[in-house]
C-alpha cells in the first residue's frame, strides 16, 4: 500500500458540497461564479482523488452516493475550520461587504443567528442587511443593489435562485370561527407580498368573499391585529404562535412556502461565502420557535 498522504484540494470539496446543498450543478455553479461544466468537472476530479463517486448521475436530480453521504458532514467540517483559518489571518479575499436582502418573516427569525455567527467568524466582512418585499428584493439585485437575497419563490413557473427549503403554508387567525365570516376578513400585507398574492387568488378560486380588515407591510403589525381577533392571515405552518389556531374548512388549501436563495451573477468571494453558510445553517427547514411566537 503506497504511504503517499492523500491532500484534499478545500476547492474540489466546496465545489461537491455546494452541488450537493444546491440540488444542482447549475445553480451550484452561479453560486461559484463557474459555469456547469467547470462544477461538474471539479466534482469527477473530487472522485478521482478519492476513488469513489460521490454523485449518482443516473436520475433527474442530483443525489449523493452512499460514499458521498459519507463525506458530506467531514466535507463541512474542513471548509468550516478552513475559512475559520482564513478569516483568522486575515488572507484571502474575506474582506469586503455583502449586501444580503430577506423578507421581514425570515429576516427576524432566523437570520439573526446565522448572521451573527458570520460576523463573528469573519469580522473583516461588513453585512449590510435589507428587509423587504420578494419582488422588490428580485428588483433591486437586478439593478446591482444586492449580493444575496432569501426569497419567497412562487410554486410555480421557472425556477429563481437556489432552493433552501419549503413548507406548508396555512390560514391563521385569533380565533378559528373567523374562517366562516363572510365577507371573510382579512390581514395582509400591501402588494406586492406574496403571501397576499397568494392568499386572494385562493379566495378568489374557491368563490369566498373577502373584505381587507388590517393592512400592513409590517409582521409585527399584522401579528398585533391577529391578537386583537381582527381577521384571517397567512403564516407558514412552523410560525404559527401558540396564542393563534391554523384554520381549516371552508377556507380552501394554499400552496406550499418555498424559500430560496438568490445570488448576483457570479458572486463569489464573501458574497460566495455567506450563501454558502446560508445554504448550511437553512438546508433542513427552519428551526426553533419565532421570536415573536409567544403571547406575552
Amino acid at each position: 500500500m503506497s504511504s503517499r498522504t492523500l491532500d484534499l484540494d478545500i476547492d474540489l470539496l466546496r465545489t461537491f458540497v455546494t452541488v450537493v446543498e444546491t440540488r444542482s450543478f447549475t445553480r451550484a455553479a452561479d453560486l461559484l461564479g463557474r459555469t456547469q461544466p467547470a462544477v461538474s468537472l471539479q466534482v469527477r476530479r473530487l472522485e478521482t482523488q478519492l476513488g469513489s463517486p460521490l454523485i449518482d448521475r443516473t436520475g433527474r436530480s442530483v443525489a449523493v452516493t452512499t460514499e458521498g453521504a459519507a463525506l458530506l458532514p467531514q466535507a463541512r467540517r474542513l471548509l468550516r475550520l478552513n475559512d475559520e483559518i482564513v478569516a483568522t489571518l486575515g488572507e484571502g479575499d474575506l474582506e469586503g461587504e455583502v449586501r444580503f436582502g430577506a423578507p421581514e418573516d425570515i429576516a427576524t427569525q432566523h437570520l439573526p443567528r446565522i448572521l451573527g455567527a458570520f460576523a463573528r467568524s469573519h469580522p473583516r466582512i461588513r453585512l449590510s442587511v435589507t428587509c423587504d418585499f420578494t419582488a422588490n428584493l428580485l428588483d433591486q439585485m437586478s439593478r446591482g443593489m444586492l449580493d444575496l437575497a432569501l426569497i419567497k419563490r412562487e410554486p410555480v413557473g421557472p425556477e429563481v435562485g437556489a432552493s433552501v427549503w419549503r413548507e406548508p403554508l396555512v390560514w391563521v387567525a385569533q380565533d378559528a370561527s373567523l374562517g366562516a365570516q363572510s365577507p371573510l376578513p382579512l390581514i395582509v400585507a400591501p402588494a406586492p407580498d406574496i403571501y397576499r398574492k397568494r392568499a386572494l387568488a385562493a379566495l378568489q378560486t374557491a368563490g369566498i368573499a373577502f373584505r381587507p380588515a388590517f393592512t400592513s407591510p409590517s409582521l409585527a403589525g399584522q401579528m398585533a391585529a391577529l391578537r386583537a381577533g381582527l381577521g384571517v392571515s397567512v403564516l407558514p405552518a412552523a410560525m404559527i404562535p401558540r396564542d393563534l389556531v391554523a384554520v381549516g374548512a371552508p377556507l380552501p388549501p394554499l400552496p406550499d412556502s418555498e424559500i430560496a436563495l438568490v445570488s448576483a451573477g457570479g458572486a463569489g468571494g464573501p458574497a460566495g461565502l455567506l450563501a454558502q453558510e446560508v445554504l448550511r445553517a437553512l438546508e433542513r427547514g427552519p428551526r426553533g420557535a419565532p421570536a415573536w411566537a409567544s403571547s406575552t
